[in-house]
This record gives structure tokens, C-alpha cells and sequence, in this order.
């Protein structure tokens, strides 16, 4: 089955948005866990909240995670297949600890909760065959 010039377009544009995605990603994970540790005040500490961590043990998650993320958004660029499931699985981790984390910073937990599901959405449509 032969691929259109459009279809190619797409496919290529969706990978390279994914990529970019996740590496921003990465990096505001890292910004913010960075800043979940320096400075305890930083966040607000909700009471009576069931999964209530510590905001310095929200900060190391989020350190690791955006960690991995950047890395797996640099081997995106190769168009390998393991960089597209990491990608996948990484993205749905990070959606699911910001969701976690909307009672300590819930605007910026909803932008990068729809950024991880963009990311998700570009890799999973994307054709590895039209890259």
C-alpha cells in the first residue's frame, strides 16, 4: 500500500510535534520538581487529600520522570520503534501523576495533563513505515 505525499506529511509533522512535546514536557517536569524541592513553600499543601506526599517526594517524582521523558523525546528523532512505546508509556505516566498532582498546582497539572495526551495521540497515529 503505497502512502500519499500528504498522508507522509502528516504522519512525519505528528512525529516531530510528538517529539518536541515530550522534550518541553521533560523539561517542565524537571523545572517544576526542581522547584517542588528547593522550596517547600512553593506548593500548597492540601488537607484531607488521599494521595497527600510529601511536596519534596513530589518533586523527585516529577525530577525522574521529566528525566526519562526528555530522554525518550531525543530518541524520538531516530524513529525508532522502543522510543515510540517509551514514548507512549511515559507520556500516560505523566498524565496520570499530574492528575495526582492537581490539588497542589491544578492549572499547570491540566496543561501538561492535554500536552501528554497530544503526545500519546501523535505517536499512536503516526505510521512508522511513512517516517
Amino acid at each position: 500500500m503505497t502512502h500519499s505525499p500528504e498522508s507522509r506529511a502528516w504522519a512525519i509533522g505528528g512525529w516531530v510535534f510528538a517529539a518536541s512535546a515530550a522534550i518541553v514536557m521533560g523539561i517542565w517536569q524537571i523545572i517544576e520538581g526542581i522547584a517542588a524541592v528547593a522550596n517547600d513553600g512553593f506548593l500548597i499543601e492540601t488537607e484531607n487529600y488521599t494521595y497527600n506526599l510529601d511536596t519534596t517526594a513530589w518533586g523527585w517524582i516529577h525530577i525522574v520522570l521529566g528525566a526519562l521523558v526528555l530522554i525518550v523525546g531525543f530518541m524520538l528523532f531516530s524513529g525508532s520503534g522502543f522510543a515510540r512505546f517509551m514514548g507512549i508509556f511515559l507520556a500516560c505516566l505523566v498524565a496520570i501523576n499530574n492528575f495526582f498532582f492537581l490539588p497542589y498546582y491544578p492549572l499547570w497539572s491540566l496543561i501538561v495533563i492535554a500536552l501528554a495526551i497530544f503526545v500519546i495521540w501523535s505517536l499512536a497515529t503516526a505510521d512508522p513505515k511513512d517516517l
